[in-house]
């Protein structure tokens, strides 16, 4: 357990000195798992264990078909983008929302859980949303500290409403079903959108300057731009409706698997694209490009903390501190509750993706072996995440928008996120303390979901 705690000890240390995760993780890992093995870092027996490990897990995780659903989540979001679909969201959303005071933002939180549904990537989202809705709400006057709020926190949806590559993979991590993590993520995902609007509006109730009410727009015009959000629903409907068995009837039999689901899901958002003109040939090509980047980044991560991994598990830090527990008879919910501080102390230096490979092989086994339900502490985990990527002083969706609007500064942006922090903080604390909100409808969905 010491080797373990010095460990993680260490790739803390790397990561604030600024050394990429992924080679803090699999070097600690690495020389770890050698001196565990051999009872030094350059025990000749030790270290050709533990790069005997490194090589393993390298081509295990590279053959991996469950691992596809991936590349293919992260191919659909970029369709998506080239589809133009984000701007039609805002358009139904501000129809139906921006002649209320603050509506804007709230269109905004409203087109960005929309686009969280068809996307499943926090910073996407967030990027997307700030060309979209940042120009308009400028147009009508709105402070800058609620208008990149109300990006900035709506962004974070996309990592909770299915589908999620966060929730992808941490099913992969904990061999937990993906399919009932994403219906899982579905109510918590709604309440996130509605605590958000209630941030706004006790933004606005605060400070009135901040959102001007926007003109009304007639019914006929909201019927019509309604009808713009066709492909939005077709494409929900196709991915999530055939992961849970929608399309199981004569003659068609057919329930995706979540790498299937994404497939279609890829396939879909491409001729959506294509038929709106918005992909050609070089478009593509960029796609394809940004699409291998970033998995091959997701990918280096995950195998850094999969290494990380089997040297905290042959030093014995989770039988050690179920050991613990079991030894000074804590409570499993005090338990939790330090587990969540932990996670929201980590949050303000890490990531999002990396907090979440560094951590849960740690408490995976320690909560399961309390009695707590996977699937429940996979969304809890996921909130706590979303939590963080907009604490500073990492912020990571803060320094996204900072990075596209440019001319806000991160201080402004950080002011404006603190009502909508104060929501996530209340939400989580529903969350924990009534589980049925989460294992709610995966608990409906009996064999379906893989």
């Amino acid at each position: 357990m010491t080797a373990a705690l010095i460990g993680f000890g260490v790739v803390l240390v790397l990561v604030l000195l600024r050394m990429p995760i992924v080679f803090a993780m699999g070097l600690v890992g690495t020389l770890g798992f050698a001196y565990e093995r051999g009872g030094s870092f350059f025990d000749e027996r030790g270290l050709r264990a533990s790069l005997s490990m490194v090589g393993r897990q390298i081509t295990d995780t590279a053959q991996d078909y469950g691992l596809s659903v991936i590349p293919l989540f992260i191919l659909m979001g970029l369709f998506v983008n080239k589809g133009g679909m984000a701007r039609e969201l805002y358009a139904v959303s501000n129809a139906f929302l921006g002649h209320m005071r603050g509506g804007l933002a709230m269109a905004t939180v409203m087109a960005c859980g929309g686009f969280s549904a068809i996307c499943g990537s926090s910073l996407a989202t967030a990027a997307t949303m700030s060309k979209v809705a940042m120009p308009e709400m400028r147009r009508f006057n709105y402070s800058d500290r609620l208008a990149t709020a109300s990006i900035a926190a709506g962004g974070t949806l996309g990592i909770l409403i299915p589908p999620s590559v966060i929730l992808v993979i941490y099913g992969i991590l904990t061999e937990t079903s993906i399919g009932k993590l994403f219906m899982a993520g579905i109510i918590p995902g709604l309440l996130g959108i509605l605590f958000y609007l209630g941030a706004v509006r006790w933004t606005v109730w605060r400070q009135p300057e901040a959102g001007p009410a926007g003109e009304r727009t007639a019914w006929p015009q909201r019927i019509v731009a309604l009808k713009s959000v066709w492909a939005v629903l077709l494409l929900f409907f196709l991915v999530i409706g055939g992961l849970y068995g929608i399309f199981d009837f004569e003659p068609l039999n057919l329930t995706f698997s979540p790498t299937e689901a994404a497939g279609m899901g890829a396939m879909g958002a491409f001729i959506i694209a294509l038929s709106r003109g918005g992909l050609d040939f070089s478009g593509l090509i960029d796609v394809l490009k940004e699409t291998a980047l970033t998995s091959a980044s997701l990918f280096a991560v995950l195998i850094g903390a999969q290494v990380f991994s089997n040297f905290v598990n042959v030093a014995g830090l989770p039988e050690a501190l179920i050991d613990l527990v079991t030894a000074y008879d804590v409570s499993p919910m005090m338990v939790m509750m330090m587990i969540l501080l932990v996670y929201v102390v980590l949050g303000c230096v890490f990531e999002s993706m990396s907090m979440l490979l560094l951590t849960v092989p740690i408490f995976f086994p320690l909560v399961t072996s309390l009695g707590f339900d996977p699937i429940w502490f996979g969304i809890v985990v996921v909130v706590v995440v979303e939590i963080s990527l907009i604490t500073p002083p990492v912020g990571l969706n803060v320094f996204i928008l900072k990075g596209v609007v440019g001319n806000v500064s991160t201080g402004t942006i950080f002011k404006g996120v603190t009502p909508f922090w104060i929501a996530d903080i209340i939400r989580l604390a529903l969350i924990v303390a009534l589980p049925i909100l989460v294992l709610y409808l995966p608990n409906q969905m009996g064999g379906l979901g893989h």
